[in-house]
């Protein structure tokens, strides 16, 4: 069994913008055209007088909607979210420990024994995996550590781990404690990837790094999507080119499952991990994904029944269902991503990122690809428009890569220095909500899902007059 194909998306085709395209009008006639708007009624959009208010307060304090451009830090609710987390608590009130194992009619949550199996299953469709590749399990950091414990086996000469000088430090941490772990020093065994110029780690750049260390690298373990340019790696081919040498290659998808289209399986991906609060939309420290791809998770029997598999640190709820419960201490994993679980999963957590799939699984990566494709670059030429009615010297630039296929929803911009505070404080006044990165970076994320064609030309009429 493969896993489902994803469609090409054409990803190489310019966007033309019509002469009217800096008009309100014209915002408001994509999204009229826009074949994913009703997705947008899913989510809780939060109003101005919300994101305004210091109290503990319903959603919905006025009908003026705000502008949130964050969902590359954290995604919003989606309305389903109430529905999913009463029907987990009031299937424990009603019937206890019998929960884990009834099929509740009404419910739209599986028994809690199957929910993570559930929600494995959906998720598998956004990152191009078979289903028992993929498990919800832990947090992305756990997750990392965990797959690190088996697929980073130093030895010999083989002792470093080539990442980016900019990793987002949870994963900097993770690497730099497992190099410890194994009694290496870590600023002798962390290969650090510098940008060029223009911000990029070309995957030339990257190639040209594995070939000239090939002889010391135990691990290569690379972002997706980098966090802060948003710069989208070519996966499949550094992968391809890694293996070829003999490398074990893993990826921290937290910035790409539920932004880009991946073939995790496919392109032959060792390992992966991903967080789910971000594009998955499944609420603050959600639990995390992880991939193990099929050829890893293998369970073998010799004839003495004693499993062969891959080295792990194991848990109870790694072994297989069918004997999970006859206590006999003798461990034999699930196949595939789910023998790396250690412990029973929280049903909340589950219940919670169920209920954002439920609204996944209403669409396909491919289609929110090729909204964010066009939104994304509808933003990028309205950005320009405000760089060419500027005199002087330019008050920003985009980091982001100017190729629409090597990056997702995200653009980068960089300001020119001093102005983050006003440029700031201006869009959170005007209730719209982005990231910023000191000293000068706002991180600008116009998310498929819920996000607009005017959303984007409000917030760049804002951004325009802050630079004013």
């Amino acid at each position: 069994m493969s896993p489902s194909r994803i469609d090409t998306v054409n990803e190489s085709a310019a966007f033309e913008f019509p002469d009217n395209a800096n008009t309100l009008e014209y915002a408001q006639s994509q999204d009229t055209k826009d074949s994913l708007r009703h997705l947008r009624s899913e989510y809780i959009i939060p109003s101005k007088a919300n994101l305004k208010s210091k109290k503990l307060a319903k959603p919905g304090l006025s009908d003026d909607e705000g502008i949130y451009f964050c969902g590359n830090s954290l995604g919003l609710q989606p309305k389903a979210m109430s529905r999913y987390i009463e029907a987990q608590l009031d299937t424990w009130s009603s019937i206890g420990v019998q929960g884990h194992f009834t099929d509740v009619e009404d419910s739209p949550l599986s028994p809690w024994q199957d929910m993570a199996k559930s929600a494995a299953k959906s998720m598998a469709r956004l990152v191009g995996a078979l289903p028992e590749e993929v498990a919800a399990m832990n947090t992305l950091t756990i997750n990392l550590h965990l797959l690190m414990a088996s697929f980073y086996r130093p030895s010999g000469r083989r002792t470093k781990i080539l990442l980016e000088w900019k990793a987002f430090p949870s994963d900097h941490y993770a690497i730099e404690s497992q190099i410890r772990w194994h009694g290496l020093d870590p600023e002798e065994n962390m290969i650090l990837l510098e940008p060029d110029e223009d911000h990029e780690i070309s995957t030339k750049r990257i190639l040209r790094a594995i070939d000239d260390n090939a002889d010391e690298i135990a691990l290569v373990m690379l972002p997706g999507i980098q966090y802060y340019t948003g710069q989208f790696f070519d996966i499949e081919t550094i992968t391809s080119y890694a293996q070829s040498k003999g490398l074990t290659i893993g990826w921290d998808l937290a910035h790409a499952a539920g932004n880009v289209p991946v073939r995790l399986h496919d392109w032959n991906v060792d390992f992966a991990v991903w967080c789910t609060y971000k594009y998955m939309n499944a609420g603050p420290g959600s639990i995390a994904g992880a991939f193990v791809h099929e050829r890893h998770g293998k369970v073998d029997l010799d004839g003495n029944s004693v499993p062969k598999f891959r080295p792990r640190l194991s848990g109870w709820y790694g072994g297989d269902q069918e004997s999970r419960f006859k206590m006999d201490n003798k461990f034999r994993p699930i196949p595939g991503a789910g023998g790396f679980q250690c412990s029973n999963p929280s049903a909340i957590d589950l219940s919670a990122l169920c209920a954002s799939m439920s609204v996944f699984d209403k669409t396909s990566i491919d289609a929110l690809r090729q909204k964010s494709l066009r939104l994304t670059c509808y933003l990028e030429h309205l950005l320009d428009q405000v760089q060419e009615d500027s005199s002087g010297k330019p008050s920003f630039r985009i980091i982001t890569p100017r190729d629409a296929k090597r990056r997702g929803t995200q653009l980068s911009v960089l300001l020119q220095s001093g102005l983050l505070p006003q440029v700031a404080a201006a869009l959170q006044d005007a209730g719209i909500i982005c990231d910023k990165r000191e000293p000068g970076v706002i991180r600008v994320a116009p998310v498929p899902m819920y996000n607009t064609y005017e959303d984007v030309w409000r917030f760049v009429e804002v951004f325009a007059a802050a630079l004013r």
